[in-house]
C-alpha cells in the first residue's frame, strides 16, 4: 500500500513538472521598460527622481500646471521587435526649449526614419538596445488644477499593436495652493507622531486626527483655504496627559466632524443653494457657540479657532 501511494506522488509530481515546462512565456509587464527617469524644473531643480537601487520614487517638490519640466530618462528595449515602439506626452510644448519635445542622447541607438523629436507622440525603430532620452515640455493646467491635483501621463512607451502602455511616467500635478496645504499637511502629521509617542492624551490626539482627516477632505473638494485654517489652529503648546482633561476632550471630538461635514455643505452650495443644508449649518453653529465655552477652559488656543471657524461659518450663510 505504502509503495503505491509513493508511487502515485511520483507520477503527480513528474506531470506537474512536464506541464509546468510547457506553460507559454509571459511577456515583459509594464513597468519594466523605463528604468530610471528625473524631473526637474527649468532652474534645474530636482522635482521628482525615481531610484531604480530601491525601487522608490522621492517627491522633492511639486509640479505645478504651467511651468516648465525637463524629463530625463533611459529605455531599455530588451528584444528585438517586427513593429515600430511609439512615445508621447500629455505636456504641452516647452517655453524656455520651443523647438521639440524629444531630445535623444544616446547616438548608437537607430530611432529609425519615423522618429520625429518636434511632435508629442513619435514612432521610432523597434530595435534591441538601450537609451537616454530627455523629454522637454509645460505641465498642462485646467480649471481643476487650480485647486486640486491633475494625473499627468508626462511620458507613455506604446508598442506596434497599440493597446495598454508598456510602461509610463505618471505625475500628480498640484496648485501652489495645495502644494503649500501639503507641506502644512505633513508637518502636522509628523506633530501627531510625536504627540503619540509623548504618550498625549487620547482625547486631544482623536481631535488631532480629526481635524488632519476633516482638513484632507476640504483641501480635495477644492477648498484649499479653509483647510489651511483648520491646519493652522491645531495648537500642541500644551497638550493635556491626564484622563481628566481627555474626559473633557472627548466632546469636541464630534464638534470637529461635524464642522467637516459643515465645510464640504458649504463648498457646494456653490453648485446650488438648499435651504435645508443652511438649516442644518445654523443648527451646528449654535450647538459650536456653547462647545467653544467649554473648549475655552481646556485650552485657550483651540478655543479661539473653534470661535474662528464659527465666525466663519456665520458669514457663509449670513448670519
Amino acid at each position: 500500500m505504502k509503495n503505491k501511494i509513493l508511487a502515485l506522488s511520483l507520477l503527480v509530481i513528474l506531470a506537474t513538472m512536464m506541464i509546468m515546462s510547457f506553460s507559454p512565456v509571459k511577456a515583459v509587464g509594464q513597468g519594466q521598460w523605463i528604468t530610471t527617469y528625473q524631473i526637474e524644473d527649468s532652474t534645474g531643480q530636482i522635482l521628482i527622481q525615481y531610484d531604480p537601487v530601491t525601487n522608490t520614487t522621492n517627491t522633492l517638490a511639486p509640479v505645478l500646471p504651467g511651468t516648465d519640466i525637463k524629463v530625463t530618462f533611459t529605455v531599455n528595449v530588451v528584444a528585438l521587435g517586427s513593429d515600430l515602439l511609439r512615445l508621447t506626452t500629455s505636456l504641452q510644448k516647452s517655453t524656455s526649449h520651443p523647438s521639440g519635445f524629444w531630445e535623444l542622447q544616446t547616438s548608437t541607438y537607430d530611432m529609425g526614419p519615423t522618429y520625429n523629436p518636434a511632435t508629442q507622440s513619435t514612432t521610432f525603430k523597434w530595435s534591441e538596445g538601450t537609451f537616454d532620452m530627455v523629454l522637454y515640455g509645460k505641465v498642462p493646467t485646467s480649471t481643476s488644477a487650480t485647486t486640486v491635483a491633475q494625473t499627468i501621463n508626462v511620458v507613455s512607451l506604446y508598442g506596434g499593436s497599440g493597446g495598454a502602455a508598456l510602461d509610463q511616467i505618471i505625475v500628480q500635478a498640484t496648485s501652489a495652493g495645495l502644494a503649500n496645504f501639503n507641506v502644512l499637511y505633513a508637518q502636522q502629521q509628523t506633530k501627531l507622531n510625536q504627540l503619540k509617542s509623548q504618550g498625549v492624551s487620547q482625547g486631544y490626539l482623536d481631535i488631532f486626527t480629526n481635524v488632519l482627516n476633516a482638513s484632507k477632505a476640504i483641501a480635495n473638494a477644492g477648498d484649499v483655504t479653509d483647510a489651511m485654517a483648520l491646519l493652522n489652529g491645531l495648537n500642541t503648546a500644551n497638550p493635556p496627559v491626564s484622563s481628566t482633561m481627555e474626559a473633557l476632550f472627548l466632546p469636541i471630538v464630534g464638534v470637529v466632524a461635524a464642522v467637516a461635514v459643515i465645510f464640504a455643505v458649504l463648498f457646494f452650495r456653490v453648485r446650488g443653494r438648499v435651504s435645508y443644508f443652511q438649516l442644518v449649518v445654523e443648527d451646528q453653529i449654535k450647538d459650536l457657540e456653547g462647545l467653544t465655552l467649554r473648549a475655552s477652559k481646556i485650552d485657550r488656543a483651540m478655543s479661539s479657532s473653534l470661535e474662528s471657524v464659527k465666525d466663519r461659518l456665520k458669514r457663509l450663510v449670513g448670519m
